[in-house]
């Protein structure tokens, strides 16, 4: 289970996100990163965070702790923002937290060195997660005390966005031209050989059981969440074994 937290007070909004993530403490004393169930993108953005960080932890990737960060929607009251005070009206209840890494610094592949094995591992969970958004435009990763963490995955699991085209959506290939760990020379196949074989229907179901029931309710075309867990669980199963998704490295 991730740790439910209550957020105590709303610090200051991160706008470097277009979801408008805040920086709150918490009634554990801890500092998180909370992305807000009544943003834009929704809740499905949310359901792709927890899938995916809590997946990659399990893959052995460096991911900061999620949680679940309670919120009651009179935290903003005092905010002078209208746009922030409307933002936490809206996500009362609960929302997703990520550990807070102060003094983190962005991942810049020309300042900050990976061999090839980390980089093909990196390579390889965002192929299979259906990640657009770790580009060397943008690489949605941090380095803190010296070593690298993958952030930001609510752009993964495109498929869930029209589960009509899921099926066709296993075997999609994944273009890799733009992602940040090609000039690395990622070694996709060692990752294979490595991370395939630990996908199972067991760690995914795990992985699913972390997912609260409140993001998944009312999903059109399926009778109960149950079923949304295992269309989820189905889905990422049937791609890791796939492997027609795995991309071309540019050389």
């Amino acid at each position: 289970m991730l740790e439910e937290i209550a957020a105590t007070r709303y610090v200051l909004p991160l706008r470097e996100g277009g979801s408008l993530p805040g920086l709150v403490e918490a009634d554990d004393c801890g500092m998180y990163v909370v992305k807000f169930v009544g943003a834009g993108q929704g809740r499905k953005s949310l359901v792709a965070e927890v899938i995916a960080g809590e997946l990659g932890r399990a893959l052995g990737l460096p991911v900061p702790v999620l949680a679940l960060v309670r919120v009651d929607a009179v935290i903003g009251r005092s905010e002078p923002d209208a746009e922030v005070q409307e933002l936490l009206k809206a996500s009362g209840g609960v929302n997703l937290g990520i550990d807070f890494l102060p003094g983190a610094l962005a991942f810049d592949p020309l300042v900050f060195e990976v061999d090839p094995v980390f980089a093909g591992r990196v390579l390889w969970f965002d192929a299979l997660i259906g990640n657009v958004d770790r580009t060397w435009r943008n690489s949605n990763m941090l380095v803190w005390h010296g070593n690298p963490y993958l952030i930001d995955h609510g752009a993964s699991l495109i498929f869930h966005h029209d589960w009509g085209s899921a099926e066709r959506a296993v075997s999609r290939a994944y273009d890799a031209e733009d992602h940040v760990m090609v000039p690395v020379g990622p070694d996709l196949a060692a990752a294979d050989a490595e991370l395939a074989p630990l996908v199972t229907d067991g760690l995914l179901r795990e992985v699913m059981d972390l997912v609260p029931d409140d993001w998944l309710v009312d999903e059109p075309g399926f009778a109960s969440v149950g079923e949304v867990r295992d269309a989820y669980v189905a889905h990422l199963l049937a791609r890791a074994g796939a492997r027609a998704w795995l991309p071309e490295v540019p050389r």
